[in-house]
Order: C-alpha cells, then sequence, then structure tokens
C-alpha cells in the first residue's frame, strides 16, 4: 500500500499513542490520548454511531460507542486504528478524502499536548495537498468564521478565500497552523492576523472547534 500522507500520519499517530500511553493529554478538551483513539475507531468503522459528532441529540450513542471501544485494551484499539478500515483499504481514494485533515490535525492534537512538542517540517508535496485541498474546500472549511477571511501561506504567498466579504481579515502563516486555526486548535504559532481590529478580535475568539 503506497503510503499517501493519510496513512503516513495514522501510522505516525498510531506510534506516538504506544509511546505516550492512554492517560496523555490531547488538545481535544476532556480527551486523553484513549479517548482520541476511540473517536477515531467510532468514526471510521461505526460510522452510523458516530452521528453524534454532528447531530447533538445522537451524542449519547456516540459516546456508548466511545465507551465501548474504551473498554478494550488501549494496544488493540491502537493497532485496530493504524489499519485503514476494510472499505478504505479498498478505496484508497476515499481514504485520502475524508482522513485527511481529519488524522493531521488529530495527530497534532496528540503531539501538541505533551510538554515537549515542537513544530514538524512536512514535505513540501504534503504541505501543497494539504493547501489545495483547503482552497477547495474553502466555503465548507469557512463556514463558522465570524468575519470575511483570507488565507495566505507564508512559504510562497499563496492565497485562498474562506469566507467573502469586502474588507476581509488576512491570516498568513505555515499551512499546517493555518489547518489548525481552522479547526479551532489554539496551540498554534506563526499566524499573523491583518485587517480591521474588530474582525481580528471576532476572529481570534471565535469558537471553531470541531
Amino acid at each position: 500500500m503506497t503510503a499517501y500522507l493519510a496513512l503516513r500520519e495514522r501510522h505516525e499517530l498510531c506510534d506516538l499513542a504506544l509511546v505516550v500511553g492512554p492517560d496523555a493529554p490531547t488538545l481535544c478538551e476532556g480527551w486523553d490520548a484513549q479517548d482520541l483513539v476511540s473517536h477515531l475507531l467510532v468514526r471510521e468503522r461505526n460510522p452510523v454511531s458516530s452521528l453524534g459528532n454532528v447531530v447533538p441529540q445522537l451524542a449519547g450513542l456516540t459516546e456508548r460507542a466511545m465507551a465501548h471501544r474504551r473498554a478494550k485494551p488501549f494496544e488493540v484499539q491502537v493497532e485496530t486504528l493504524r489499519s485503514p478500515a476494510p472499505v478504505l483499504r479498498v478505496l484508497s481514494p476515499l481514504d485520502r478524502l475524508i482522513n485527511t485533515f481529519e488524522l493531521v490535525v488529530h495527530h497534532e492534537d496528540l503531539r501538541r499536548g505533551q510538554p515537549d512538542w515542537s513544530p514538524r517540517d512536512l514535505p513540501a508535496a504534503d504541505l501543497d495537498l494539504l493547501w489545495s485541498q483547503l482552497s477547495r474546500g474553502g466555503s465548507f472549511f469557512g463556514r463558522k468564521l465570524p468575519a470575511p477571511t483570507v488565507l495566505r501561506r507564508s512559504d510562497t504567498g499563496a492565497t485562498a478565500v474562506l469566507r467573502k466579504g469586502a474588507d476581509p481579515v488576512t491570516v498568513t502563516g505555515p499551512v499546517v497552523e493555518l489547518v489548525l486555526f481552522l479547526f479551532g486548535r489554539t496551540a498554534v504559532r506563526d499566524l499573523a492576523f491583518e485587517g480591521p481590529g474588530d474582525r481580528i478580535a471576532a476572529l481570534r475568539g471565535a469558537d471553531l472547534s470541531t
């Protein structure tokens, strides 16, 4: 199986999970490493049960499915997660589509939950892939933004409009940091905000978590 970005992030997340252990903190509020692994397994292997992630009325269904996963030994959970679900092993383009951001973000959730974390230098091809998916899905990724917003890559200067409108806020930074910001993570570095002060304040204070 070719080691595309989503697959490499999956493997590295699993390797790290085994190193830090089930009780290790993450950037996901209230979740430790075991919760994070359980979430990923339910999302991928019990999609109906994962609907509580997007439908609040079904949150109990998702929590029960996660509890069922958590009841199994952590090492077993991690080794199950290490391989994509069977349908995704057959349809690797689907794995790339639905799991690239998910695994990059959650890998960083686990990495940056540790006290000694530092930013990674991903290969240029990986950054270009993330940027391409981010740009194409701009309206989706910008759906929670409280003000017109433009993203700018600090390495190439390329821009992407996430929410249209006059007098936008321009957020400049490394690609991975921009992705994490859009997913509501606060442990980000090297981001610069330009634009109207009130809109910058609104953007910085918005709940973008997902």
